[in-house]
């Protein structure tokens, strides 16, 4: 899937000329808690957050500092801070460094850029213009569209049973030992050992994907240390 396939076209963005006050307004009426910010030309050039509007003099939440941190501050930084905290211009206190993607941006890539960058949202581009935004909420919208169905036909035990063993045997952690495989009218039994926790748990996620698994009985075991070490 591509972004072009789960983002939000409708996007709730602000004007580069707008004021900090028509920020905050947009994101409680909207009920958002961050807004892209474009040009005259639908470009985007920043984004703004509640985060950016929490320090504000008119709210008394402007940042005080002590004689010591003041003293080691440096002017550029007490100017920044003073910006932050009294600016009507949401060009000032916004997110110039904005990560886009574009319509044929695997899932994949999105994820991976949001995991990276600690963000929750990605605005997607086309030809420089906004087009969209793709939110953790449209991912996990697009995970609920991929829900498997329940099969119409329920494959027979044998069948069943062969097509479990095939999906465990295929993963390269699989157990070294030997993994029984039992099912009866779409309960799946496993038997066997296994090196750890993590191993046992992956062979049951297996199992469960495999169409026609109603339910997975784990009976796996732990292989004692003794036995690992060939003792």
């Amino acid at each position: 899937m591509q972004a072009r396939d789960v983002m939000s076209p409708k996007v709730v963005c602000i004007g580069v000329t707008d004021t900090v006050f028509d920020a905050a307004e947009l994101m409680v009426s909207a009920q958002v808690n961050a807004v892209p910010v474009v040009n005259d030309k639908g470009a985007v050039v920043g984004i703004v957050s509640e985060a950016d509007l929490l320090r504000r003099a008119e709210i008394g939440t402007d940042t005080k500092k002590g004689w010591l941190a003041r003293l080691l501050d440096s002017e550029s930084s007490a100017a920044n801070d003073f910006v932050t905290a009294n600016t009507r211009r949401v060009a000032d206190v916004m997110t110039r460094d904005v990560v886009t993607a574009s319509l044929e941006t695997p899932l994949r890539d999105l994820v991976d850029t949001m995991e990276r960058r600690g963000i929750k949202r990605i605005p997607i581009v086309s030809d420089g213009v906004l087009v969209g935004m793709v939110s953790r909420a449209d991912l996990l919208r697009a995970l609920l569209s991929r829900e498997p169905d329940n099969p119409v036909l329920q494959p027979t035990d044998r069948a069943l049973r062969d097509a479990v063993s095939a999906a465990i045997e295929k993963h390269p952690w699989s157990s070294r030992w030997p993994i029984n495989v039992f099912a009866n009218d779409g309960v799946v039994h496993l038997w066997g050992f296994v090196e750890n926790e993590d191993i046992r748990k992956a062979l049951r996620v297996a199992a469960e994907n495999v169409p026609g698994v109603r339910k997975v009985k784990n009976h796996l075991r732990l292989m004692p240390a003794s036995a690992s070490l060939g003792v």
